[in-house]
């Protein structure tokens, strides 16, 4: 197999063609983050119908790969040469072709960030399982944080998957021994699960979603139970930083939430990358 041979010794050629794969999947993973909240409100209202013995709504299909994508504002079709990652929007000037109205900055900024992130990933790891594995748990990251920024909402068709797929990577000790993995997990759970009641208790109010507690569940099934410290101690610091700044900055109104998944995915990549030199602080 010498193309793979060749992969695996180039420094330069793998992350570049992991670079433009990962501009792709960015494409498809905005895709994701606009459908996947909408096929599950359709699925629980459906499951709210058949509860109350109502036949449930009949609706043209809807899913990731049907209908084709299309302009939100004029329904017009997209065609694939205006779906280039970044490279469209950049021609067409941010503007649909159809109506001319402006496409959203998020969808290059997801796609690039994708591509940027797959980059340095099959550069930091090269060719091999690490880099695989990497790629996926960084795609999913991006596709929950998109998601809850959003919708508030970390969806279960994402957040369990990632922490099996963890569990299963580690039990060839890929980022973690099997056993840290486990407790890892579980200690990540129950972390959130505390906080949770613990300020609802005191102030009768929800301080965090559900989601969350799986989330970091996930990372702690990745990394093991000796990141979970890094990875809140990060995320913290993130949530609190940016919460404070629409406060003092954008006058926005204390009690409206702010999602914390995209806070504990930040702090997922950065132990990814940095995990060995941020766990020595404390466990030198």
């Amino acid at each position: 197999m010498p193309y793979i041979d060749f992969l695996r010794h180039s420094h330069i050629l793998f992350p570049v063609l992991v670079l433009i794969f990962g501009l792709i999947v960015g494409s498809f993973l905005n895709v994701v983050i606009h459908r996947l909240p909408i096929m599950l409100d359709r699925q629980w209202r459906n499951d709210c119908l058949s509860l109350e013995g109502q036949q449930p709504e009949t609706l043209p299909s809807y899913n990731l790969l049907t209908p084709g994508s299309s302009c939100p504002n004029c329904s017009r079709r997209i065609r694939p040469l205006e779906n280039i990652p970044v490279i469209s929007f950049i021609i067409m000037g941010g503007r649909c072709a159809g109506c001319k109205k402006n496409i959203r900055l998020r969808y290059p900024v997801i796609e690039l960030v994708t591509g940027i992130l797959s980059f340095f990933i099959a550069w930091y790891f090269g060719f091999g399982m690490k880099a695989a594995s990497g790629l996926l748990f960084a795609y999913s990251l991006i596709t929950l944080s998109a998601i809850d920024f959003d919708q508030q909402i970390l969806p279960d068709s994402i957040t369990l998957p990632l922490l099996w797929i963890g569990l299963l990577l580690n039990l060839g000790s890929t980022f973690a021994a099997i056993g840290s993995a486990v407790i890892g997990a579980v200690a990540g759970y129950m972390a959130l699960w505390l906080v949770y009641w613990g300020f609802k208790l005191i102030t009768g109010k929800e301080g965090m979603g559900r989601g969350d507690f799986k989330l970091l569940a996930a990372l702690g099934a990745w990394f093991g139970w000796t990141s979970l410290p890094a990875i809140i101690l990060l995320a913290s610091i993130g949530g609190a930083v940016v919460g404070l700044s629409l406060i003092q900055f954008k006058n926005q109104n204390r009690d409206i939430p702010i999602p914390f998944g995209p806070y504990l995915a930040g702090g997922g990549i950065m132990f990814l990358f940095f995990g060995p030199y941020l766990t020595h602080f404390y466990l030198p």
